[in-house]
């Protein structure tokens, strides 16, 4: 599948218990197929100003919401594959743009501000990171995820977010998903991702199982966790499809 780095669509957010999801995929699952990353770990490296001025202004915002990060498919190391993301939500749409470099590279850029090559994406990511003085990693979070899509509506994604978690140290893509739960362990967070209407098959499937949509932000909670002290009474220290539970 090829790498698409020009997003604009609708995004819809639903919290699930194991039980609603197994009971909406036995609805759903014969429209779907795997995309390009399947099951996979996602990390993603969230940069902000020094007193968090672009989750606040995110969480306090109305119509228009903004966020910089740095994202990889599992642990990465000096020559894997991550995407830098100047992600904006503007009166519900989504705006995504986003640049494939090397670990290396997006690390020599956030340290030094060397672009490793030249693009009009690159050119909107950098004016982004100069208008907030250069934000550094602030949190990272992550997750097991599967993600699928359909054949006969190619702008139509749908992944499922499991064992979410946080943390606010070794704030590197090179140091394993290990973190604080953000929510319950037995919670899936689905998000559906769509350039148009969501097909009926799937607006009928949501309407039979009473699942409602909500909001969420994975970054805007941990933020909001970290502000208030509190932490979730277990940590995942593994990744992929075993995962270790250990209290704290």
């Amino acid at each position: 599948m090829e790498t698409t780095c020009v997003f604009k669509r609708i995004e819809k957010k639903y919290l699930l218990s194991e039980e609603k999801y197994d009971a909406l995929f036995r609805r759903i699952g014969e429209h779907l197929r795997p995309d390009a990353f399947g099951r996979s770990t996602v990390l993603s490296l969230y940069l902000d100003t020094p007193d968090h001025r672009i989750i606040r202004n995110s969480i306090e915002a109305t119509d228009y919401k903004e966020k910089l990060r740095l994202r990889s498919y599992g642990t990465a190391g000096a020559e894997s594959e991550v995407f830098l993301e100047l992600k904006k939500k503007f009166k519900g749409v989504v705006y995504k743009r986003r640049a494939v470099m090397t670990l290396a590279e997006a690390e020599n850029y956030l340290a030094r501000g060397v672009k490793p090559r030249e693009s009009q994406i690159m050119s909107e990511i950098d004016w982004a990171m100069k208008l907030y003085g250069r934000p550094k990693p602030a949190m990272l979070i992550a997750c097991e995820r599967e993600a699928w899509f359909d054949g006969e509506h190619p702008d139509l994604r749908l992944t499922f977010d499991r064992g979410i978690r946080y943390r606010e140290r070794e704030l590197h893509l090179r140091s394993g998903s290990a973190g604080t739960l953000l929510l319950p362990e037995n919670t899936v967070l689905l998000e559906i991702k769509t350039g148009g209407a969501m097909p009926l098959w799937l607006a009928h499937a949501l309407d039979a199982e009473t699942i409602l949509p909500g909001s969420f932000s994975k970054y805007g909670e941990a933020y909001t966790r970290s502000l208030e002290g509190s932490r979730r009474p277990a940590h995942i220290s593994a990744e992929g499809g075993s995962q270790h539970v250990v209290n704290l």
